[in-house]
């Protein structure tokens, strides 16, 4: 890992745990570009708001309901969704465009606050979403009215159970540092890739809070791998990217990026997957995934799970050996044998078994890449290597951010909602009978 961002010279996205790569490579890379530490645990660390990613247009509502899908998955599990999850997926995408065209707050920590609003019951939100102009003279944005009529067309406790389950998504950035640090933009997805330089990303996150955070480091890199992959032509005016994903089977299943891993490389993206072995992958992405099979190179260290061994052993093929066999026939009783027959044969064996693969010496590492017979080989360590010990360079301190380039929300004028017709309050709730002959009232 440290060597290739030693060397790397495009720019890279590194997802880690302990941080022991930012405190090794960041110095060295700043000196070529740079770098970003992303910290959702520290509020002085460059900060993401995923909400301004939306683009204003044609393509709001696709990139919106891109972002709810990774928030009403927030583990990475969901092969189906159940109902409530589905409606609630409905109400994520109005409130975020509400929030994104009429909220001065336009952060996911606002949804949170837009939604469960402790001045005003819910019925006066989801009616505040009809009836403001989202869109100026045309009126209200009709992805926004139609699902704040479709909740409120539900019942009273379907109604609430639709709430609490979008609500329950929305619960991490309650959080004042994860709000703090998905406040605002102090970087673009396009910053990274189309700088003069190149430009490295570090995701950083303590043990503690990988299972509390995980569900923004999904969003973060799933919108950063489909907005990268959108627009073929573009791929020659920007600089190559490199995604380092150290444990990403702990960030659950993202079935965007398995399925991009086939054609990544034609938008200038490579990926560096790293996984203690074949039972973490198989427990994110099941049984029969694709990840092993779109990876061009893949590297096995010596392991101490049997079935990751056995898989290294049957990928590595066999090999042809000449086995001799003796027999000697006479009494045994004579002086000599009187017969001595030897029989050479070609048998088949495992070029390396399981047992030799998990007994494998820790300098060793077995290389495979896609047609072309196995290597082992010698492990490259950064503090051996002279030339790699030079760029070992103190850390910068963590830079607030890129000159980042403009939203589509943030100058935004807010609507006012549309004034209700005269009397209308006033007649709230009366029938159409003028002489009040069918009325009834309260002794």
């Amino acid at each position: 890992v440290v060597p290739s961002l030693l060397t790397w010279p495009g720019s890279a996205i590194v997802h880690e745990i302990k941080g022991e790569n930012w405190q090794l490579t960041a110095g060295f890379r700043a000196r070529h570009g740079c770098v970003l530490l992303f910290d959702p645990t520290n509020a002085k660390s460059a900060a993401y708001n995923p909400l301004l990613e939306v683009r204003r247009g044609e393509w709001e509502v696709r990139d919106v309901q891109n972002i709810a899908d990774i928030l009403v998955d927030p583990e990475g599990s969901l092969e189906k969704r159940n109902h409530w999850e589905k409606t609630s997926h409905a109400l994520l995408v109005g409130a975020i465009l509400h929030v994104l065209y009429a909220e001065t707050d336009k952060t996911l920590a606002g949804v949170a606050a837009f939604l469960s609003d402790p001045k005003r019951p819910i019925e006066t939100t989801l009616d505040a979403m009809m009836k403001t102009a989202h869109l100026g003279k045309a009126g209200p944005h009709p992805v926004i009215a139609s699902a704040a009529r479709e909740l409120l067309n539900k019942s009273d406790n379907e109604r609430s159970g639709v709430l609490s389950t979008a609500m329950s998504f929305l619960g991490l950035y309650r959080d004042p540092v994860i709000a703090e640090v998905t406040g605002r933009c102090d970087w673009r997805i396009a910053d990274i890739v189309g700088g003069k330089t190149p430009s490295t990303l570090y995701l950083v996150v303590p043990p503690s809070d990988i299972n509390r955070t995980k569900p923004l480091i999904r969003l973060l890199l799933n919108q950063i791998g489909r907005r990268l992959t959108e627009d073929l032509p573009a791929k020659g005016d920007r600089h190559r990217l490199l995604l380092m994903l150290d444990e990403f089977p702990a960030l659950g299943r993202l079935d965007f990026f398995e399925s991009a891993l086939a054609f990544m490389a034609g938008y200038g993206l490579k990926a560096f997957l790293i996984a203690q072995s074949l039972n973490q992958i198989e427990k994110a992405y099941g049984p029969n995934n694709s990840i092993l099979d779109n990876c061009h190179v893949r590297v096995s260290f010596a392991t101490n799970d049997e079935r990751t061994a056995k898989r290294v052993s049957d990928a590595l093929g066999t090999a042809t050996e000449m086995k001799a066999m003796k027999n000697y026939a006479g009494h045994r009783l004579s002086p000599w044998l009187g017969h001595l027959m030897v029989s050479r044969s070609e048998t088949a064996r495992p070029l390396l078994t399981p047992g030799e693969v998990m007994q494998l010496p820790p300098t060793d590492e077995i290389v495979m890449v896609a047609g072309t017979p196995p290597i082992r080989a010698k492990k490259a360590r950064y503090y051996e290597d002279a030339r790699l010990r030079d760029r070992l360079l103190p850390p910068p301190t963590p830079s607030r951010g890129l000159a980042a380039q403009h939203d589509d929300w943030t100058a935004l004028p807010v609507p006012a909602p549309q004034e209700s017709k005269a009397g209308s309050t006033a007649d709230e709730g009366r029938d159409d009978d003028p002489t009040g002959s069918e009325h009834r009232y309260q002794p």
